[in-house]
């Protein structure tokens, strides 16, 4: 048996998303069946729903920020009961057995998570499909509690760009007095700065636009550093721990290197692809320096990030769309015309 759920596809490359039915699996015996409230807009929805990255399989749901309430729960389930508000990022399953998912970084499977959206069940191949929808129905040991208290719009990205930026700074052990750079104020950056300024952090923001300081300063920034200014980059040398690398295309990475400290890393979390220029390897050599990258996170540090959230209060700054406006939003996400990400109030599907 399967259940015949209303969504939102592409039908290709070139389509625009529209309304779509398809079929999800009829709950197993450790499944959370899930109402699905708000559903954050993130890049790799729009780049896999373009074919952008190549392997998409049509037609495609996207939508790997979840924020809904649970509706039922398999018969071995016992950490989630009806009504619960829980959450779904980028994963839904993944082998659990190799070296990363005994460490619960199934984000790294060695046999390759199976993601929200755009994969193959691993049990039954039927395909997967995301957030962009009226429910969803995932295994108990992917779904996420949601503290209470905490905003469920603008909990929605936290499933992402929340744990996207909070595993590097945890990875890298930052904390009360750590001195952390973020690159890029979006989705990510913005993120970035909260996270690591609650985590203790003197943080600073690179950018491009002068015009971005004062919301940097609101969102958690010390210091703005102009990173096409030379003098104010100089003065920046040997600084900071760790650099968060937000921006999703290909940029010269050289002039940050000289602002890391010994034994500083600079992770990639935004782009995917080949460095151009390439890289100096002499700021590298000459103070131990890293250039790494990182990808969302684990279960279990996804939780930990969510609990640390709703202590602090912190949610993502987002602007509340209706579904029928996901195709006018793709657009305006390309432009960075949104403060900082769009969040889709599902309850817009029915009409």
């Amino acid at each position: 048996m399967t259940i015949n759920v209303l969504g939102y596809a592409a039908q290709s490359a070139k389509a625009a998303l529209a309304p779509h039915r398809f079929e999800r699996r009829e709950p197993r015996a450790d499944d959370v069946a899930i109402e699905i409230l708000y559903c954050g807009v993130c890049h790799s929805d729009l780049h896999t729903a373009r074919n952008d990255w190549g392997g998409t399989v049509y037609p495609v749901v996207p939508g790997h920020e979840i924020i809904g309430r649970v509706v039922s729960v398999g018969p071995n389930v016992t950490r989630f009961k009806a009504g619960d508000h829980v959450g779904i990022g980028c994963m839904v399953d993944s082998c659990r057995h190799c070296a990363a998912c005994e460490q619960g970084l199934e984000q790294y499977c060695e046999e390759t998570a199976t993601f929200t959206y755009n994969s193959t069940d691993r049990h039954d191949r039927m395909p997967t499909f995301g957030g962009y929808s009226e429910n969803i129905v995932v295994s108990d040991r992917f779904v996420l509690k949601i503290p209470d208290g905490l905003d469920l719009k603008g909990a929605a990205p936290l499933l992402c760009a929340g744990i996207t930026t909070w595993s590097p700074l945890r990875h890298w052990k930052i904390g009360k007095g750590s001195n952390v750079a973020v690159v890029g104020l979006g989705g990510l950056g913005h993120m970035a700065l909260k996270l690591a300024k609650a985590m203790g952090a003197n943080v600073t923001l690179f950018t491009r636009s002068p015009g971005k300081e004062q919301d940097a300063r609101r969102l958690g920034a010390d210091h703005v550093v102009l990173s096409t200014d030379e003098k104010q980059m100089a003065a920046a040398k040997r600084q900071f721990d760790l650099i968060i690398d937000t921006v999703p295309y290909a940029h010269d990475l050289n002039p940050y290197l000289p602002t890391l400290s010994l034994d500083g890393t600079l992770v990639l979390v935004g782009f995917l692809g080949n460095l151009e220029p390439v890289l100096n390897t002499v700021p590298l050599i000459m103070g131990r320096k890293a250039v790494a990258g990182s990808v969302i996170g684990g279960i279990p540090e996804t939780q930990e990030m969510l609990d640390f959230c709703g202590a602090h209060g912190i949610v993502s700054d987002i602007e509340v769309i209706k579904i029928q406006n996901i195709n006018e939003a793709y657009e305006r996400m390309l432009k960075s015309d949104v403060k900082y990400r769009f969040v889709i109030d599902m309850a817009s599907l029915k009409g």
